[in-house]
């Protein structure tokens, strides 16, 4: 069997000549060297020849297929520059029209209310440290001198991890164990806070069972409760954004602290909402049913010397004090959230709402 090569090779070039757009061109040259194509199916019958006419023909199709390939590329390349001429000919775009508002994500209260904690307490001089969520028995408890007996250490408080089986595994329930891992680790002076999950088996309208917590402390030579007096009320004046917030420290007890002392803050009480700061305290009702009060929004205390000796320190040479406070409770004050479950109920809507712009 014979080929015209020369008329396969100028039918071929003319009928790539020919195409005006890409998807016929495509067309063409799957024509020519596809599975089934005239080169293909031409290469195909080289076994069908002697050996003298298939090194001849042979060498004369390969040539044919490299021009064929590179007039397809060069045409290719004519159309692809054509066709985007055309394009930019006849799409035009408004340049001066503004732009598409695009959906941007919103910062979680908890994120924004934690970062303003820290960055009030950097100014103060506090480093911020943090620990695990997963902790044992000893750091959550009995190096805060938590007894065997405190209710804080029940089923119905604590979650507890028995995969391990020594029933001593458990969810952290405040972030004072990152107190404790802190003064283990180094040494004196300290001023740290540790912002953080956690864990208690409680779920109503002003509880659930994961929150947020900002554990503080000063450890330091010298350190008394006017400094932790001071330390508290002026980071509630600056977290509130207010030039005098109200501040009452109540006795009350912490197995970790002592003396130890709820804080409470000065406020106005209304059926819609809680104004921070009144300017003056009594319990009797004010026009319009608003009533003013206090409003405790922490606990505090200096330092157990036992907690300090189960770190290895002197309480005759260290003192210092320590506050928690909750993250959720300070974002409903500051920003009027009325119930702490929306917090973790995943409402984009929510979000919207309450979210902050980044």
């Amino acid at each position: 069997m014979t080929f015209d090569t020369k008329q396969l090779l100028a039918d071929s070039l003319a009928a790539i000549a020919a195409c005006e757009f890409s998807a016929a061109l495509e067309d063409q040259r799957i024509t020519l060297l596809g599975k089934k194509g005239k080169v293909t199916e031409a290469l195909k019958t080289l076994g069908s020849v002697g050996p003298e006419e298939r090194k001849t023909l042979g060498a004369a199709l390969n040539e044919i297929k490299k021009d064929i390939t590179a007039a397809i590329d060069a045409k290719k390349a004519d159309l692809t520059r054509n066709e985007l001429n055309a394009r930019l000919a006849h799409e035009k775009m408004d340049v001066t029209l503004p732009a598409r508002d695009i959906p941007r994500g919103r910062i979680h209260p908890v994120t924004k209310v934690t970062e303003e904690i820290t960055e009030i307490f950097a100014r103060m001089g506090f480093s911020v440290a943090e620990g695990p969520d997963i902790e044992d028995d000893t750091h959550n408890f009995t190096a805060l001198n938590i007894p065997e007996s405190h209710p804080a250490r029940q089923m119905h408080d604590t979650f507890y991890l028995h995969g391990n089986g020594d029933g001593k595994t458990l969810l952290r329930t405040h972030t004072s164990p990152v107190q404790i891992r802190t003064m283990s680790a180094g040494r004196p002076p300290f001023r740290v806070i540790a912002p953080g999950s956690t864990y208690r088996c409680d779920s109503d309208i002003t509880h659930t069972p994961m929150f947020h917590q900002v554990e503080g402390f000063v450890i330091d030579k010298g350190i008394h409760m006017g400094h932790l007096k001071g330390c508290i009320s002026e980071f509630l004046k600056t977290f509130f954004e207010l030039d005098d917030v109200p501040v009452r420290f109540r006795p009350s007890f912490f197995p970790f602290t002592e003396p130890s002392a709820e804080v409470d803050i000065g406020c106005k009480r209304s059926h819609e909402a809680i104004e921070i700061g009144a300017p003056s305290l009594s319990s009797s009702p004010q026009a319009g049913g608003t009533e003013e009060g206090w409003l405790e929004v922490m606990g505090c205390g200096m330092v157990h010397p036992n907690v300090l000796k189960n770190c290895n320190l002197d309480p005759e040479e260290w003192q210092g004090f320590a506050f928690g406070v909750g993250i959720e409770r300070l974002a409903m004050l500051k920003y009027g959230i009325p119930d702490l479950r929306t917090f973790f109920e995943n409402d984009v809507r929510w979000l919207e709402y309450y979210g902050f712009m980044p």
